[in-house]
């Protein structure tokens, strides 16, 4: 017989079997945040602490902005795993929100439909670009001559 078979067994990684999901990330200056969306029942997680406990405590609405903005209806049937490293605790916080925002849009066009996944993408660009444009500013480099990136030491005549 050729060695093709027709009717071979559907192996766990193949169209059929796939869970519907999506892996987007997140990025701010070096942190780097990566958003695992499947479907479920509105978990949130971010490095296996639910999003409600995330420190610093004054950052967290930062992280649940797309969230409130959203509304809580949308982002009830998916469960979202994120893994952040990398930055510091601004950083981090700037890099879940955008992983969060960036991964629903992406949900959306993919397993929902356009219109829905249109509506998101306005209004959280209407809000602020961040959320789903990362931001390309990186800290410069230092030159010898001073003591930073730009300013140089102080210069005496006598």
């Amino acid at each position: 017989s050729s060695g093709i078979n027709a009717e071979w067994p559907l192996r766990p990684g193949s169209r059929e079997t796939m869970v519907k999901s999506v892996q987007v990330f997140g990025r701010k200056k070096t942190a780097t945040a990566v958003a695992y969306t499947k479907e479920g029942n509105g978990m949130i997680k971010v490095n296996g602490v639910p999003i409600d406990l995330l420190e610093p405590s004054a950052l967290r609405y930062k992280v649940l902005e797309p969230v409130l903005l959203l509304g809580k209806k949308r982002f009830e049937g998916v469960d979202i795993r994120i893994r952040v490293r990398g930055g510091g605790a601004t950083a981090r916080v700037y890099a879940i929100r955008q992983s969060i925002s960036k991964s629903l849009v992406a949900y959306y066009q993919k397993f929902v439909d356009e219109t829905s996944k249109k509506e998101i993408k306005d209004i959280l660009l209407n809000y602020d670009k961040s959320m789903l444009v990362a931001d390309p500013r990186r800290c410069e480099p230092k030159k010898f001559g001073g003591p930073g990136a730009r300013a140089k030491y102080q210069k005496s005549y006598r």
